[in-house]
C-alpha cells in the first residue's frame, strides 16, 4: 500500500482507467458477438451499421490507449472479414 500522498492519488487514478479500459474492450467484444450475429441473419443493413460502430469503438479505444494499435488494427480486419462474407 502506498504511503504517500501522490502515489495514493495514482492509484486512485489508475483503478478509475482501468475500469475504463475495461468498459472500452468489454464493448468491443459485445459489438463483435453483435456484428457476427447480424451477419448470421443476413441483415445487410444492420451488418453495415454494427460495423460502423464497431470500427469506431475499436479506433476510439486505440486512441486512448485501451488497445495496442495492432491489436485494434487485428480486431478491424476481423470485423471487415465478418462484414465480406455476408456480402459475398
Amino acid at each position: 500500500m502506498a504511503n504517500i500522498k501522490q502515489q495514493k492519488k495514482r492509484v486512485r487514478i489508475q483503478e478509475r482507467e482501468r475500469l475504463e479500459n475495461l468498459r472500452y474492450r468489454s464493448t468491443i467484444k459485445t459489438l463483435t458477438k453483435r456484428l457476427q450475429a447480424a451477419a448470421e441473419d443476413g441483415d445487410q443493413d444492420r451488418v453495415a451499421a454494427d460495423h460502423r460502430e464497431l470500427v469506431r469503438t475499436i479506433d476510439r479505444a486505440a486512441a486512448r490507449g485501451a488497445l495496442h494499435r495492432n491489436t485494434a488494427a487485428r480486431k478491424k480486419s476481423q470485423a471487415a472479414k465478418i462484414t465480406a462474407g455476408t456480402s459475398a
